[in-house]
């Protein structure tokens, strides 16, 4: 069971105040009653520090579990004592009221937020708050980042805009999403302007955990219009085809998966990113602490 479980969990992050739980284990709270199920991960890169892991509780009737908070026990092994105990918060998928759900209609996430000092593989339970369900899952976090590192000097990507291409050859945004295709990351760098860039594919987005990043980076967008901050989409496949692969401004940002959101700030360094779905508070709040 446990097996079956961990292939269901790629670990991501969340919110809440943290402290070591005293006379549990992982084991004897899955022991607890109600179903064992797997986490659904919504992200799969995490580096030691403060590692958010977003992620979803699929029931054994395959629909989300919505519960306004979760509680996650933390922990070095399987049925380790936890060395954390924390809240995830429920937060919403794209903009509620205008994105279309995610795959499966979902339409919100649970994000975590966890302090973890080293690399390796930790394990966790998450029991949404009145749920009565015990979801197991696992981090992998790595020693360093395979994508552009916080604080590292981001890529001076040519990236397509309006004045190079036709809005229907350089994103699938339905209708076009025409005022974040105005600027490319290099013309930003080069102008030292702080900017938001999304690395998706609206119509190609085929996950659970895959939400409607670019509305969000969008309301984002016109939330802090006149701040002097710009706002990119850039596509994530070669010709706008899955078949064809990731493009070369996905390899040059060393992405392996989508969406990604990085926050980059005057000096050309990255100050933040998200992997996978976040909400507009979350970006908000970002842009306000590194871009302001």
């Amino acid at each position: 069971m446990i097996a079956v479980l961990v292939a269901a969990a790629v670990l991501c992050a969340g919110c809440g105040g943290s402290h070591a739980a005293s006379g549990i284990t992982l084991g004897s709270i899955l022991k607890r009653a109600g179903p064992d199920i797997g986490v659904t991960a919504g992200a799969s890169e995490f580096i030691p520090g403060l590692v958010r892991f977003p992620f979803l509780v699929i029931d054994s009737s395959a629909k989300p579990v919505y519960r306004p908070r979760a509680t996650v026990w933390v922990a070095r092994s399987q049925d380790g004592t936890p060395f954390a105990r924390l809240d995830a918060r429920l937060e919403p998928i794209g903009i509620p009221g205008h994105s279309e759900p995610a795959f499966g209609g979902v339409t919100r996430i649970y994000v975590l937020h966890v302090r973890i000092p080293r690399a390796g593989r930790y394990w966790l339970v998450a029991e949404p708050v009145g749920a009565h369900v015990q979801a197991l899952g696992a981090i992998d976090v790595l020693a360093r980042s395979r994508s552009v590192a916080v604080g590292a000097r981001a890529p001076r990507s040519e990236t397509p805009t309006l004045a190079t291409a036709p809005a229907r050859q350089i994103t699938t945004s339905n209708p076009a999403d025409l005022p974040l295709l105005r600027y490319s990351v290099a013309q930003s760098l080069a102008a030292h302007v702080p900017f938001v860039v999304t690395f998706a594919t609206p119509k190609f987005c085929s996950s659970r955990t895959c939400g409607p990043v670019v509305d969000v980076v969008e309301a984002a967008r016109k939330r802090f219009a006149g701040r002097g901050i710009r706002f990119m989409h850039v596509e994530v496949y070669r010709d706008n085809d899955p078949a064809k692969g990731y493009n070369r401004w996905m390899g040059e940002w060393g992405l392996a998966s989508e969406p990604w959101v990085f926050l980059v700030g005057r000096d050309g360094r990255v100050q933040a990113k998200f992997e996978g779905s976040v909400s507009e508070a979350e970006l908000a709040a970002a842009i306000r602490a590194h871009l302001l």
